[in-house]
């Protein structure tokens, strides 16, 4: 049976849940049309400040989450997985929960709803009662929490189920336990109040520093420096740190202050590496952390997209991306910051996993898909991918993967400018795309004889139609000049040059049903596709699905392996746990060991070495067909 109180009574509502605020809005609207007057209008002060508390989380969620800010102090480098973020989705269940019990607490007690917005008395009190009240009430309930076998078992267990704690983890608990808090941080206010110092400021002030000093306790980031306390020593037993909490979590037998370790010092219940492993986190701080061995450099798509990362919202960020109405006010914002990243950004660290004790990192040029095809920006964007590579092989990566539009051939040559200019380069640059053609390729049936492609003049498009060709199956090829269709045709086997075939039209591939898509074609182009064509496609972005008789591929994508651990963001429009072609590409050279550079010309006779390894570590392919 279920612990009484350990689960949401408003737990299979969903989105709906939110509608339990309706009444407070409603009653504060009708107040304000009525009375015109927002100072006593408690019911939208109640509302305000859950939402000013949603954003205290919020923002703490996001500094915790830039690694290119917090890479060096993060105390625990595992990363937030799936699980966790899923766990954690319900986080504000206790917003609410405490928004309902401050509405009935104005109920019960009207006066409540007619304080003054400041007394200054009421700031002090509010602080003598939550260090003579608070902090040692919420010490002895948690402490006695962890030291009873069931409470902990049926209450506390979950909260300390996350294993990398964050802002949202202050939310992931039951409803005994926000009702033991709601006390907790309901003492100081009522005391405040009951005394006669209560003001409108007092219970803002003292809600939103609760919650601030919560979140950083829960950070998994070490922002106080040591320096603090060897300055002021009597200061470490007055406020925490991140890692003193951390070493609650991981531990879960000491350091059960809310706030103050002064009441662990009384209780005995400091744990003795607390300070020493603060000193050594803070200290490191400046320092490099641990050496990424695989790097996939990516790059922006658009301005809507840049809003998919977890430090706008790691629940967004957790899902493939889709369009979001609701972000779209924030474009205008936006805008202006890949307008400052133009100007002022560095090649930036963006997300990581582990995979076989390897650690994965994705850093992203600041640069937006449009600017690739901008003449001026070519020097500019290859100077930062060429600075990217030389910092990789100066830390000592072993493999850097070019996504998308970094290994263009006009801008580039697929990386081959950058081998060229620097021969002696450690790390192995890697475009992926021997990859992305196995992927595709093993997605076309084997019983068909004939395929339609566009892009064939480029190098996936070339190595694609040289490899079908070699099948035997008849590749229609739609090519700018008799030139290029040529150069491509002498590089095919002679028996197998006859299974070419160059078109300048789409009507030429009027019945064929397997379409290759590496150039962007429009509907009126796939209107000549034949009722229940397949288009495979290796464009970004993808082609528009305009035919309803027709079915149409994903980009080239492989789900990395079962023990990949930290992962918690979806690349793009990938599903969870799924990286585009390119990206497996890098991680298969890595895993496997190769010592060369994988740029420029896809070699075709390595395609199928290229899948069977990336089969042998555990990759799967994904396909729509």
């Amino acid at each position: 049976m279920v612990a009484p109180l350990s689960s949401w009574p408003w737990d299979n509502f969903g989105i709906f849940k939110y509608l339990l605020y309706g009444p407070l809005l409603a009653n504060g609207l009708y107040s304000l049309h009525v009375e015109g007057n927002i100072t006593n209008n408690w019911c939208l002060h109640i509302l305000f400040l859950c939402f000013l508390r949603v954003g205290v989380h919020i923002a703490w969620s996001s500094y915790s989450t830039m690694l290119f800010l917090t890479r060096n102090r993060r105390i625990l480098q595992q990363g937030i997985d799936f699980k966790q973020i899923d766990m954690e989705w319900e986080w504000d269940n206790f917003l609410l929960l405490q928004a309902l019990m401050g509405s009935l607490m104005v109920y019960l007690f009207p006066s409540l709803g007619y304080l003054p917005l400041w007394n200054a008395k009421g700031l002090i009190a509010v602080l003598i009662l939550h260090v003579g009240v608070a902090e040692p009430l919420f010490y002895v309930l948690h402490r006695y929490f962890h030291t009873k076998h069931y409470l902990f078992t049926h209450y506390h267990s979950l909260h300390h189920s996350s294993p990398v704690p964050q802002s949202f983890t202050a939310g992931n608990g039951t409803v005994l336990e926000y009702l033991a808090l709601s006390m907790v941080i309901g003492t100081p206010i009522v005391g405040t109040c009951l005394l006669g110092y209560g003001s409108t400021a007092m219970i803002f002030s003292y809600v939103l520093i609760f919650d601030f000093l919560r979140c950083l306790g829960l950070s998994n980031v070490e922002i106080v420096p040591h320096r603090l306390y060897e300055a002021i020593p009597v200061f470490k037993y007055l406020l925490y740190n991140p890692t003193y909490h951390t070493l609650h979590h991981t531990e879960k037998r000491a350091n059960f202050c809310l706030f103050m370790p002064l009441f662990d010092a009384i209780g005995n219940t400091v744990d003795e590496k607390s300070w020493e492993l603060h000193k050594e986190i803070s200290s490191n701080a400046g320092k490099n952390g641990k050496v990424p061995d695989f790097v996939f450099l990516a790059h922006v798509v658009d301005v809507c997209s840049s809003m998919h990362s977890p430090f706008v919202s790691r629940f967004f960020a957790s899902h493939p991306y889709v369009t979001r109405l609701f972000l779209l006010p924030a474009w205008p914002t936006t805008f202006i910051v890949m307008l400052v990243m133009w100007a002022r950004s560095k090649t930036f660290l963006y997300s990581f996993y582990n995979l076989r004790k390897s650690l994965h990192q994705t850093w992203v040029v600041p640069r937006f898909g449009f600017q690739y095809f901008l003449p001026f920006a070519k020097d500019g964007i290859n100077k930062h991918i060429e600075d990217a590579i030389l910092r990789a092989d100066k830390l000592g990566v072993k493999v850097i993967s070019l996504a998308a539009l970094n290994k263009n051939e006009a801008l580039n040559g697929g990386g081959t400018l950058f081998v060229d200019k620097h021969p002696n380069l450690r790390v192995r640059v890697v475009h992926g795309n021997t990859l992305t053609a196995a992927v595709i390729l093993h997605e076309v049936p084997k019983d068909v004889k004939e395929v339609f492609l566009t892009g064939a003049t480029s190098k996936l498009g070339r190595a694609i139609a040289l490899y079908l060709c070699r099948r035997k199956v008849r590749v229609l090829m739609l090519t700018l000049s008799k030139e290029r269709f040529e150069k491509i045709q002498k590089e095919a086997p002679v028996d197998c040059q006859n299974y070419l075939v160059q078109v300048t039209k789409y009507q030429a591939a009027r019945s064929c049903k397997t379409w290759i898509v590496g150039k962007w074609i429009t509907p009126r182009e796939q209107s000549w596709a034949p009722k229940g064509t397949h288009f495979h496609q290796f464009v970004v972005p993808p082609i528009l699905a305009f035919r309803r008789d027709c079915t149409y591929g994903d980009l080239a994508a492989m789900r990395l392996p079962d023990d990949v651990q930290g992962l918690g963001n979806c690349e793009y429009t990938m599903s969870r746990g799924v990286v585009h072609a390119c990206h497996a590409g890098g991680v298969v050279h890595y895993l496997e060991g190769w010592t060369h550079h994988e740029v420029g010309a896809l070699d075709v006779d390595r395609i199928d070495p290229v899948w069977e390894a990336a089969i042998k570590h555990g990759l799967k392919p994904v396909s729509s067909n």
